[in-house]
């Protein structure tokens, strides 16, 4: 017997409506917008990396990074940032090397508690001065895409969320042996993604447009 997911899923995943998922991954990846003629800016977060170094640079927050979150809508106020990149820099990193290398979330057997590296890294960002929930979780996606869900107010009002986001999507992944992160993977393939959008970013970009009312042309 299939297992009920711990989240509530976007209804183009429920209704098992491919073409209209993939019109929502086109929509919000490879359609630039009718008044700016740009791309959404969200639309270059998974593979921006503009100076070359995003790889090497895996287990430091760099100024890179505060500007890559920009992307996603959010910004780090000047003491943040200070904090980010002088005093709290060590720290941070010492955590990220503890959390290990990028992986996907759905291979994860354990439940991330709060003791989990990931999770007290997440309680180190929520401390620096004006870094909530939301920035942190970007700044983590930004340095483990595979590993980090990305939270907001609008995906997490989509997903039923808002209380606890990382677990609940966790156990969802991994549900019925890993079905849907699979679905995930292959509606990336479908809208011609590459493997720089991870699972998760199908799943985020999924909740965020249904939250923000797009209507799938398919």
């Amino acid at each position: 017997m299939a297992e009920s997911p711990p989240i509530r899923l976007p209804r183009v995943l429920r209704e098992g409506d491919d073409a209209a998922a993939v019109d929502v991954l086109q929509e919000y990846f490879t359609r630039k917008l009718v008044k700016t003629g740009y791309l959404r800016t969200g639309a270059l977060w998974d593979a921006w990396d503009p100076s070359g170094r995003r790889h090497d640079d895996r287990d430091v927050i760099t100024a890179d990074d505060l500007v890559a979150v920009t992307l996603l809508s959010v910004e780090v106020p000047a003491q943040g940032a200070l904090f980010l990149l002088g005093d709290k820099r060590a720290e941070l990193a010492a955590l990220l090397r503890e959390v290990g290398d990028d992986r996907d979330l759905a291979g994860e057997a354990e439940p991330l508690t709060e003791d989990s590296p990931v999770r007290r890294l997440e309680a180190a960002l929520t401390e620096i001065h004006g870094i909530g929930r939301t920035t942190a979780s970007k700044l983590i996606a930004r340095k483990r895409p595979r590993l980090y869900p990305i939270y907001d107010r609008t995906v997490g009002l989509q997903l039923g969320t808002a209380v606890a986001h990382v677990e609940p999507i966790r156990v969802a992944l991994r549900a019925n042996d890993g079905e849907l992160h699979r679905r995930l993977i292959d509606l990336r393939e479908q809208a011609g993604l590459d493997d720089s959008v991870p699972a998760l970013r199908i799943l985020h970009v999924l909740a965020w447009m249904q939250g923000k009312k797009y209507v799938p042309r398919s």
